[in-house]
């Protein structure tokens, strides 16, 4: 009993200490806290060969008209962004795969799944899904993750040596203990709170871009149905779909001002499959 309270207490104490460094040192867009415990550049940098790698290791789509859609969408998008991240061009590649996916990388890279089109239904559902993985890279996410992991990694580190010292029989039992609540009570809760932020951030470059906030709705809607749906949110790296669309629906008041203030300037995609 005095071993488990210690245990309790142990892991509480690693948790919380966890939490406060993964709180502090730089800022997201949206005004969070974050750590960032890595250069950019490096992050750049293992950016551009995590894709370099992808492309040797998955086929890359010869479709031209999905090609030149995808390539629409994105330089839409792009076009909304601080300037900062349109100083280069950055390298749009269609994945010739079932993924229903995409994704965007530090150092200029935007990789679709050929699986997304069939379940982004048109253009304005595509930059939804463009709008949020842009916003991870804005974000600045990679590298809080990078850090944050780093962060717990230490945080184990020390909790290890400190049951070599309690001498206890139990010292496996706590040591996965221990990891289990680091990895639902600190990096699970950060990941979803990455995926709410490019979705606010995302709906907000996709409305500015000239496409339609509301489709981003009906995308996640589609999205759902692809999905399991078993997992419990507190299990999961992603928001429930349920808990996503709330937070679209509320911040969708600003998006549609902002997307009609486009449609009023007359200059709208018009990206076709």
């Amino acid at each position: 009993m005095v071993q488990q309270f210690f245990a309790n207490r142990t892991l509480l104490a690693l948790l919380s200490g966890a939490a406060l460094l993964l709180s502090g040192c730089a800022e997201s867009p949206t005004g969070r806290p974050q750590l960032m415990l890595f250069d950019n550049s490096q992050v750049s940098k293992l950016g551009i060969q995590t894709f370099e790698e992808l492309k040797s290791k998955t086929p890359i789509s010869k479709d031209n008209k999905a090609n030149r859609y995808v390539q629409c969408v994105a330089q839409a998008v792009l076009k909304v962004t601080p300037e900062k991240y349109q100083a280069n061009p950055w390298e749009i590649v269609v994945f010739e795969s079932d993924q229903v996916n995409a994704f965007a990388l530090p150092g200029g890279k935007i990789g679709v799944y050929t699986g997304l089109l069939l379940v982004a239904e048109n253009q304005h559902q595509l930059a939804a899904v463009i709008g949020h993985e842009i916003a991870h890279v804005m974000s600045g996410h990679s590298n809080e993750r990078l850090s944050s992991n780093q962060a717990v990694q230490a945080t184990l580190g020390v909790a290890d040596v400190a049951l070599s010292a309690m001498n206890t029989r139990y010292k496996t039992e706590l040591s996965s203990a221990f990891g289990l609540g680091a990895q639902v009570g600190v990096v699970l809760p950060f990941s979803r709170v990455h995926e709410t932020e490019a979705d606010v951030i995302g709906l907000e470059l996709m409305a500015k871009a000239g496409f339609d906030p509301e489709q981003s709705v009906l995308l996640w809607q589609n999205m759902a149905k692809q999905g399991s749906g078993g997992t419990p949110q507190i299990l999961s790296s992603h928001p429930v779909p349920e808990n996503r669309i709330k937070t679209l629906q509320k911040n969708m008041p600003a998006a549609l001002a902002a997307y009609q203030s486009r449609v009023a300037q007359g200059s709208v995609p018009k990206c076709n499959r």
